[in-house]
């Protein structure tokens, strides 16, 4: 059977899941009617609608609670895929034989730092001035989630494990993350420092060093130099690690190169040495079943035609 040849496909009012896609990410029914300027009861109203028609409750609310149900979660996976396929819509209409427009959504961790990815970006941006941008900042885990389910042209992140499964990855640059210190930390200036004298010193961590997480190397070099093994401070952005670095809350990592200005500016300080470090990758994570307006295919055949022409030791900063 073809899928619009099934009953539920008539069936269903598409308004109401555009509904309860809003009311999930807004978390809760009253932002909900605020961010589509409708009334409360109106939202309400749709979802017991939606809940009828699919004979299954979807959100699970009490005073003080609100999550999705088993079927919610199904549900709010798939409709944002819908809405990733509608959004293109006019993209690819619009795209024409003569010039190459649309719109590019990237997705993206904390301070990607490449000048190879810069340069194709501006060489992009000069020879299609009718292409415009959307990037959003967000941890590696949502990365992978956008790009899956259809809303990011491309993702910029770690990766782990199967984390990618299904989906193109490509390293776009290798990285090598180093510890820091900050200049009011007393090991700030001290050459070549032992790794036993790191032993009980407060840390600052990403959310990704956790077990199996994508940085999961640093945390092991944090265990090796026998830093406390709860760390003091913890985020998902890079440049809030850093300024926890800094303050001195602790010691934490950071890419080498990132660092560079801050330790030649006297605001950070290696503590560890260079042969005790690991590379990192951050890929370039598509998804091959998303349709591509002429703006996205043609500024990833770009990305990807520069990676195929940088040997990889090009692309490794350390």
């Amino acid at each position: 059977m073809r899928p619009y040849e099934q009953r539920f496909v008539w069936n269903l009012d598409w308004n109401l899941l555009r509904t309860f896609t809003v009311v999930v990410e807004q978390e809760g029914i009253t932002r909900a009617a605020e961010f589509m300027s409708v009334s409360q009861p109106t939202v309400s109203s749709a979802l017991k609608r939606l809940e009828s028609t699919l004979g299954q409750t979807l959100l699970d609310r009490r005073p003080g609670h609100f999550a999705l149900t088993p079927a919610g979660a199904a549900l709010y996976a798939q409709g944002r895929e819908v809405f990733g396929t509608v959004s293109r819509i006019p993209n690819l209409l619009a795209a024409s034989e003569r010039e190459v427009s649309g719109h590019v959504t990237i997705a993206t961790t904390s301070h990607i730092v490449s000048p190879h990815y810069d340069v194709v970006l501006a060489e992009f941006a000069e020879q299609y001035p009718e292409v415009t941008f959307t990037v959003t900042v967000t941890d590696s885990a949502e990365v992978v989630s956008r790009v899956r389910q259809g809303t990011a042209t491309l993702g910029l992140c770690l990766l782990r494990g199967d984390d990618a499964a299904g989906l193109d990855t490509e390293v776009l640059y290798r990285e090598r993350f180093g510890l820091f210190c900050g200049p009011t930390h007393p090991l700030f200036g001290e050459a070549e420092v032992p790794l036993e004298r790191l032993a009980g010193q407060p840390a600052v961590s990403f959310q990704t060093e956790a077990e199996n997480g994508p940085l999961f190397h640093v945390r092991q070099l944090r265990e090796r130099a026998n830093l406390s093994p709860e760390p003091r401070a913890v985020s998902a952005n890079l440049l809030e690690v850093r300024r926890m670095i800094t303050a001195g809350l602790g010691i934490g990592a950071l890419p080498v190169h990132v660092a560079r200005a801050d330790v030649a500016a006297g605001h950070l300080w290696p503590v560890v040495a260079e042969p005790e470090l690991r590379d990192t990758d951050i890929c370039l994570v598509t998804s091959p079943k998303r349709s591509l307006d002429r703006a996205e295919a043609t500024f990833l055949a770009a990305l990807r035609n520069m990676i195929a022409a940088t040997p990889l030791s090009e692309r490794s900063y350390h």
